[in-house]
C-alpha cells in the first residue's frame, strides 16, 4: 500500500512539474513583432493623458475593432494620440487591410491628423 502511495505521489509530482514547465514556456514566447517594437521612436508611452486625446484614441479603437473584416493584427494596431494627432503603428495582413484601417480611423478623426505607420506583415 505504501509503495502504491509513493508511486502515485511521484507520478503526481512529475505531472505537476511537466505542466508548470509547459505553462511557463507558453508565456516566454514573444509576439512576432517584438523586435520591430524595440526600434520604434514613438511608443504607446508617448500617449498623453489629456482627456481629449484619450477619447480620440478610444473612438479610433472602436472604429477599427468594429470592422469585422479586419484580422486580429489589424484590430491590435497601436494607436498613439498626441495633441489631436493620431499615429497608427503595427503589422497588418495586407495592403488592402492597411488602407481599411486608415479609412476606419478616418471616421473618428480627419485624415490629415493621422500618421499611417502601419506595415504589411510578410
Amino acid at each position: 500500500m505504501i509503495r502504491i502511495s509513493r508511486t502515485i505521489l511521484a507520478a503526481s509530482a512529475a505531472i505537476a512539474l511537466t505542466c508548470s514547465y509547459c505553462h511557463l514556456s507558453a508565456y516566454s514566447q514573444e509576439p512576432d513583432n517584438s523586435g520591430q517594437n524595440k526600434a520604434q521612436s514613438q511608443t504607446a508611452d508617448d500617449q498623453t493623458n489629456a482627456k481629449s486625446d484619450r477619447l480620440l484614441t478610444a473612438n479610433v479603437r472602436k472604429a477599427i475593432v468594429g470592422d469585422e473584416d479586419l484580422s486580429t493584427y489589424a484590430h491590435n494596431v497601436k494607436i498613439i494620440t498626441h495633441a489631436g494627432h493620431v499615429t497608427l503603428k503595427g503589422p497588418v495582413k495586407s495592403e488592402h487591410e492597411k488602407k481599411k484601417v486608415l479609412a476606419d480611423a478616418a471616421t473618428a478623426v480627419s485624415q490629415e491628423n493621422i500618421s499611417n505607420e502601419l506595415t504589411v506583415k510578410e
